[in-house]
């Protein structure tokens, strides 16, 4: 019998069938702009480019960078747990595919998702054949959820992260919401809001529960040790770092440095865009206002620059390894802010703007211990740098705040890991 509630669902299926030659062209134009190769392009159909491993296989599907390298710690666990277990991480975008490259242990494989489409989810199913399927914050895909449910795969959300209108969305089509969110034994959420969302559109309180947040117990960024060394050397003096900006933003860091500069002349910016795509147009806007500046990409020394523009993929790590003082981009203008855990593993000081959206939980935590310095704007950026940067003891307190936290939420992945082994792995 058909499950109630599925009308939207069929009307979506169609939708996704007329539309996959137009979906297709799009995905692998934006893979190809990127360098993947023909062949890694065709796993978004399904095509495998991988044989699977023997034995059981989990697969944990994310949606990009921050997402991918968030379940790593958990899988981890998982194998200590399962001796034997293979891990497939999926996900859509090709900065993902490359970090990942860099940071998976030899059991570990990576594939590009397929589409939400039943052709190419029907491929990838048969031919990696996972026991369990583990999916991140709000990759929901109806198809993929579906299909793989068909094919015997127990399936389980985490980390589950829905804004407002997502979750407004979702009411609309509650009947179609719920038997979705039914597809899954497990759901946990990375906020008390998801939480209340999903449990008002109709999700099962047997099933749904709060936390962890994974990006809070996710291993520390890799830092080649060889180049830390060498930039120390080229950027001696003050400086500080603004990390994963968004379009925006660069006019008030800019600013910023300069009021900073008031104070601290020999004060120096490494900015590092959440998009390196768009480093020629920042780095017109740092000559504009009569600073200079090198690009990592060009391989520019940063000796004499004002700013080093950091507009590469998979070295945050070593960014937050030269600079005492971040400021975390996404928080002053729409993006909803960013994860804190990566630069409070570092032992950074912290610094962000008002909107937070995102993760108000998190940073609400981060204030309650001291572990973060909240700003209003550009001016009150730049003030606050330059009195971090005169008072390295009162930067070191706050930094060490913030990596104690960080520190101290190991238990709570272990006890996830062993509950996925037993709901969907037993």
């Amino acid at each position: 019998m058909q499950p109630q509630g599925t009308v939207f669902y069929h009307f979506y299926r169609g939708v996704a069938a007329l539309t996959a030659p137009i979906v297709w062209r799009q995905v692998s134009r934006k893979l190809a702009r990127a360098g993947v190769t023909p062949n890694r392009q065709r796993e978004r159909l399904g095509h495998a480019t991988l044989p699977r491993p023997d034995g059981p296989l989990a697969w944990f599907h994310a949606a990009s960078v921050g997402e991918s390298l968030s379940v790593l710690t958990l899988a981890q666990q998982m194998q200590a747990l399962r001796p034997g277990l293979k891990v497939l991480i999926t996900s859509g975008t090709a900065s993902s595919a490359e970090i990942l490259a860099k940071r998976l242990p030899v059991d570990m494989i990576h594939q590009f998702a397929p589409l939400d489409q039943r052709p190419a989810l029907s491929r990838f199913l048969g031919h990696w054949r996972p026991d369990a399927a583990i999916f991140v914050e709000s990759e929901i895909w109806p198809q993929m959820l579906v299909e793989a449910q068909g094919a015997g795969v127990p399936l389980a959300l985490v980390n589950a992260r829905m804004s407002k209108g997502t979750l407004k969305s979702w009411q609309r089509f509650d009947h179609t919401a719920r038997y979705l969110l039914g597809l899954f034994q497990l759901i946990r959420t990375q906020d008390r809001a998801t939480l209340d969302g999903l449990l008002t559109i109709g999700a099962d309180p047997a099933q749904v529960a709060l936390g962890p947040n994974l990006k809070a117990v996710a291993a520390p960024l890799p830092v080649d040790k060889n180049e830390l060394a060498r930039l120390r050397q080229a950027l001696a003096g003050p400086v500080w770092l603004a990390a994963s900006t968004h379009e925006g933003e660069e006019k008030h860091v800019i600013k910023a440095l300069k009021t900073a500069r008031l104070k601290r002349p020999d004060l120096r910016l490494i900015l590092a865009p959440r998009h390196p795509d768009r480093a020629e147009r920042i780095a017109d806007q740092i000559r504009s206002a009569g600073l200079s500046v090198a690009r990592r990409s060009a391989g520019a020394p940063p000796d004499q620059c004002d700013v080093y523009l950091a507009d590469s993929y998979g070295e945050m790590g070593l960014w937050y390894a030269l600079s005492q003082i971040v400021f975390l981009g996404g928080s002053l203008g729409n993006a909803g802010g960013h994860n804190p855990y990566e630069p409070a593993q570092a032992g950074c000081t912290i610094l962000v703007g008002p909107r937070l959206a995102n993760f108000a939980d998190v940073y609400a935590a981060f204030e309650t211990k001291k572990a973060v310095i909240k700003i209003k704007d550009a001016k009150s950026l730049g003030r606050a740098v330059a009195k971090l940067s005169a008072d390295p003891e009162l930067a070191k307190r706050t930094g060490l705040n913030a990596q104690t936290l960080a520190e101290n939420s190991g238990q709570e992945i272990q006890d996830l890991a062993k509950l996925l082994i037993e709901k969907l792995l037993p």
